[in-house]
Formats: structure tokens, C-alpha cells, sequence
């Protein structure tokens, strides 16, 4: 069994999660119902987490010490999502029969990593685009 299996295993019950993560039950059901999470369910309708689950409701728990609210929780992790799936794309392309990724694959990459970071950093983002406009002209 790979580490990415393994991670995904539903083993934690709602109690042992809520020491890991110093979360209120409550707490953790909102998450769920706001579908920030989604903990698989036992014949007997009781949630069980993963390592992953655990990872994100600590994740969830830091952005919230930070003040950002449920909407923007989701728009990172979206945002995060997505970028890597993005990258596992690229990943894969290397992996089968390319020696190395495309000035055009190398700029979208980019460009989506700097999308994910302007959420996370506010202006410093922008700060880093303008550096790479130098090696990257914009394309229409």
C-alpha cells in the first residue's frame, strides 16, 4: 500500500479527531456541512477521518486563527485544488515520454501557482508576476 492510500484511509473517530485538532465536535460538522470536508460513514452512519481530513481541519483551523471567513477558506482550497491538479498533469506529461515541459506548459504552470499565492499573500503576488513578465511576455 503506497503513502497516498494509506492517507486516505477513513480510521479516526470523531473523538480522537477532536484531540489532534483541539476542535469542537460542532465545529467539525460545520466544516462538514459546509464541505470543507467529507468523512466517509460507517454502516452505522458514524463519521470516520482520514489522515488527509485531519491535515485539512488543522489547515482550516490556522486560516480561521487568521481571520479569514468560511468563503475564503474555500477559495484557497479551491484555489489549491486546482492547482494541483495542475501540476499532477504536468507530472504525468514528464512521466509519459516527455523530456521536459513546454514553454507554454511551463508559463500556464506558473501562472497558476502565482493565482493560488495572490489568495494566500495578498499584493506580494503581484509583486513576483511582474518579475516573471520579464521572462514570460503575455500571450493573447
Amino acid at each position: 500500500m503506497d503513502d497516498t492510500t494509506r492517507r486516505k484511509l477513513a480510521l479516526f473517530p470523531i473523538g480522537i479527531v477532536q484531540r489532534l485538532t483541539d476542535l469542537s465536535a460542532r465545529q467539525i460538522r460545520y466544516y462538514e456541512q459546509h464541505e470543507l470536508i467529507f468523512p466517509e460513514r460507517t454502516d452505522g452512519n458514524q463519521r470516520l477521518f482520514s489522515f488527509n481530513d485531519v491535515e485539512r481541519l488543522l489547515e482550516i483551523k490556522q486560516l480561521i486563527d487568521k481571520g479569514m471567513n468560511i468563503a475564503g477558506i474555500k477559495t484557497v482550497i479551491s484555489e489549491r485544488q486546482s492547482f494541483t491538479g495542475a501540476s499532477q498533469d504536468t507530472s504525468y506529461h514528464l512521466q509519459n515520454g516527455a523530456s521536459e515541459m513546454t514553454e507554454r506548459e511551463l508559463h500556464d504552470l506558473l501562472l497558476q501557482e502565482l493565482s493560488a499565492r495572490a489568495g494566500l499573500h495578498g499584493g506580494q503576488a503581484m509583486t513576483i508576476q511582474g518579475e516573471l513578465s520579464r521572462f514570460f511576455p503575455r500571450q493573447r
